[in-house]
């Protein structure tokens, strides 16, 4: 029995149960077969999630699959970590990138309430990004500084093709400016960060390449200016609070520090540069932010808003953010977006000319981007079950959702280990939820 639920015979779904401590109404739980999924198929995915944590590969994992907003499996398996603390299905956890989605959705609001298009250039609301001059791509090695060919646009932020980098990487002379520089949204306050970045040279001139970069965080920053609001007060106020998710902010308060989960690596200090493709699954694993000395909680959380990675949320608070997109903008009465809007969100926004996708050297076959979110276009070159225009994005520590607009599915996976592609739980949990899919 999920923790939590109480079984109604008579209708054979899940309801809640009122009892101390409380936080949140989780969702309600239907039987898989009223949405065309087979119980006995969904079993794969307890499977698969028993073989993680019984192996002592991850900690704990909590999952949720819906259909037509119905949901048909929600688990919660394992620990939180240190301590060997039951996970619960409102522990917290760092979704990391996945806040990427979430500051979209919120310069889409500002979108549609005419303050700005998505073709405006980056300088017209952040004047400092009018110089910022781009490496000469034919010049891998040594930086050759030239002008950009066109202003960098707010398109170019949501579908990461400003020129922007993150510094982990090793193939252009800006990011290890960026490592030099020392640098980081995580010690930085957002607005301050943003006007380094526009001190760095772009790695290649806006539009003609996809690079995972910091452009969600120049994306907030920029929300904050024409809203004239700060992030968290303005993510809070138009998205936390009408979706009632009542548990994702920047950082947690030290209230509710007993519920975080610990992060985990194959090493004793993470580091986004270190080559972990010597270590194969089965090493042991450490914690490496744990509820005692994590960064997220306050104090000694001090990197604000950062829009491209700085939310901490719970599984049932981020189903209902993936929930109104597969609406199409609404959720249980709360309009965010009209539907047109979201269907541009999902779709792609990448021309021919920009090459396949890739993350340090690793291809995501398949895939283009959208507005804040990843879009299979060729399911056969993806190379797991889905459909075409299934569309998500995922964290660092090993988070994951997607919606399905065909198949009207919402898939969501919480775990916290780094880095998020030491192992392929991700992918086998979409094709242990698909394979259970009957009509």
């Amino acid at each position: 029995m999920l923790p939590g639920f109480a079984l109604d015979t008579k209708s054979d779904t899940f309801k809640f149960e009122d009892k101390k401590d409380v936080h949140m109404t989780f969702p309600t739980t239907v039987v898989p077969e009223s949405q065309g999924f087979s119980s006995k198929r969904l079993g794969q995915v307890s499977a698969l999630l028993e073989r993680y944590i019984s192996n002592d590969l991850l900690k704990g994992c909590s999952v949720l699959l819906a259909r037509r907003g119905e949901v048909v499996h929600l688990e919660s398996a394992g620990s939180t970590g240190t301590g060997n603390k039951k996970l619960e299905l409102d522990s917290l956890f760092r979704i990391y990138s996945m806040t990427k989605p979430v500051t979209t959705v919120a310069a889409l609001m500002l979108f549609e309430e005419g303050k700005l298009l998505l073709d405006d250039p980056v300088a017209r609301y952040l004047p400092a990004f009018k110089d910022t001059r781009v490496h000469a791509v034919s010049e891998p090695k040594n930086l050759k500084l030239v002008e950009q060919e066109r202003p960098m646009t707010i398109r170019d932020l949501m579908t990461h093709t400003a020129g922007l980098s993150y510094g982990w990487f090793i193939d252009t002379p800006v990011d290890r400016l960026y490592r030099e520089s020392k640098v980081s949204p995580a010690a930085t306050k957002l607005q301050d960060f943003v006007a380094f970045l526009a001190t760095m040279p772009l790695v290649f001139q806006p539009g003609s390449h996809w690079r995972y970069s910091h452009a969600t965080d120049v994306l907030a920053h920029l929300v904050e200016v024409i809203a004239d609001e700060d992030l968290g007060s303005f993510l809070q106020r138009r998205i936390f609070e009408p979706l009632a998710m009542k548990d994702t902010a920047f950082g947690l308060p030290k209230a509710k520090a007993d519920r975080l989960t610990s992060v985990y690596c194959p090493s004793e200090n993470y580091s986004f540069t270190l080559d972990y493709s010597t270590l194969e699954p089965g090493v042991p694993i450490y914690p490496v932010d744990t509820p005692e000395n994590s960064r997220f909680i306050d104090p000694p959380f001090i990197n604000g808003m950062a829009g491209g990675g700085g939310l901490v949320s719970t599984l049932p608070d981020y189903f209902r953010f993936a929930q109104m997109l597969a609406n199409k903008g609404v959720f249980e009465g709360a309009e965010l977006l009209g539907q047109k809007t979201v269907e541009l969100m999902a779709m792609n926004h990448l021309s021919d000319k920009v090459p396949p996708l890739e993350i340090g050297g690793n291809p995501i076959p398949g895939t283009r981007f959208g507005l804040g979110v990843s879009v299979i276009e060729d399911v056969a070159a993806s190379a797991t079950l889905g459909s075409k225009g299934v569309y998500g994005w995922s964290g660092a520590a090993m988070t994951n959702f997607w919606v399905d607009p065909v198949e009207d599915i919402v898939g969501i996976f919480m775990t916290q280990f780094m880095p998020s592609d030491f192992y392929r739980v991700v992918r086998e949990f979409r094709v242990a939820a698909y394979q259970a899919l009957r009509e």
